[in-house]
């Protein structure tokens, strides 16, 4: 019978080793796989020169300039050029390598002292706005002050090719693709927006997105990257504990997962609430054949139906009454016609 301190060197204890080498030689063979020293070189803006520092500082500052005046006048074209020059990758994936390495890299300050950056040239751009500017009205604003799980998972695999792109030399292409799917400056750029016009909860939402994309970053990096063994080289008597790293890195995580979930909940909550409402003014509309709903907005517990009539109304009770029976309570119900009208029909019990 084997002993104890025998059955960890079974077939079973041989196993996970071997998946794991097998994993990555699949992903990168070792022809195309970067030293620890190239990749070092790459993502730890302390080492080498100042031009290096130099020339993040300098992108940095221009593709906030970039995103800010994209994001203000509504062009995608101009996010996607900030995108690809943004170099705030760059010290994130450096985080995941300096956990990897169990170092200290600097990496986290330039990641705060960046996003502080283009925070500031955002809100500096809000000084352009007139006093009238509805940032909900903006796409580029709105669509990135409500992430949801699908935007983390979208992260997730960006992360994944980033750092796999990285860490093999013969796909460094794929970097601009990589740069222009995972968002970081746009969302920075949006938050100065919204602190800049006083709107703290858009600028909470823009913030969100953003963080959600670092953690994403960092969690897909610090597992390529110790798949790949860049964490074994070291010596064990200089490495520095993971510790609080990966405490850190834990405890922003769920503050980021729990919005997350949240936000995507409360999307599909309105999302029924706003089929159910579709359905139950269309049969209110039924007593006039050539009316019709064309949308259903909603903006807190404020609900607004839009409609298409070429004369009047039918009797608002019924409306009420079957909005009463498949929304919640405490929603205020407005209908707004073609022909100017706006009526308030009550709130729901």
């Amino acid at each position: 019978m084997l002993g104890r301190a025998d059955r960890g060197h079974g077939p079973r204890a041989a196993t996970m080793p071997s998946m794991l080498g097998r994993l990555r030689s699949a992903v990168i063979p070792e022809s195309q796989r970067r030293t620890l020293d190239e990749l070092t070189q790459d993502l730890d803006l302390r080492s080498g020169d100042r031009s290096k520092r130099s020339a993040f500082w300098t992108m940095l500052v221009l593709s906030g300039i970039i995103a800010s005046a994209g994001v203000l006048a509504d062009s995608t074209a101009t996010v996607i050029g900030a995108m690809i020059i943004a170099p705030l990758s760059t010290p994130i994936m450096g985080i995941a390598l300096g956990i990897v390495k169990q170092r200290r890299n600097g990496s986290v300050r330039f990641v705060l002292a960046g996003g502080a950056l283009v925070i500031a040239i955002g809100a500096l751009f809000s000084l352009l706005l007139p006093g009238t500017y509805d940032l909900l009205a903006n796409s580029q604003i709105s669509g990135r002050t409500s992430p949801g799980v699908l935007d983390a998972v979208a992260a997730m695999a960006t992360g994944f090719a980033g750092s796999i792109a990285l860490a093999r030399r013969d796909v460094a292409a794929v970097l601009p693709g990589v740069a222009i799917a995972i968002s970081l400056v746009p969302p920075l750029a949006v938050v100065g927006v919204c602190l800049g016009r006083g709107s703290l909860s858009l600028a909470v939402g823009a913030l969100l997105l953003f963080l959600s994309n670092l953690v994403a970053l960092v969690l897909t990096g610090v597992l390529v990257f110790a798949v790949l063994g860049y964490g074994t080289v070291l010596n064990p008597r200089t490495a520095a504990s993971p510790r609080r790293a990966y405490i850190g890195l834990t405890v922003l995580l769920v503050a980021v997962v729990v919005p997350l979930v949240a936000n995507t909940l409360a999307a599909l909550a309105i999302a029924t609430w706003q089929n159910r409402a579709t359905q139950d003014a269309q049969s209110w509309l039924e007593a006039v054949p050539t009316a019709t709903v064309t949308g259903v907005d909603f903006n807190g517990y404020a609900m607004v139906i839009n409609v298409q009539t070429p004369g009047g109304l039918p009797d608002l009770a019924p409306l009420l009454a079957r909005l009463d029976r498949d929304l919640p309570a405490g929603i205020t119900v407005t209908v707004q016609t073609t022909l100017g009208q706006r009526i308030d029909v009550g709130t729901t019990d």
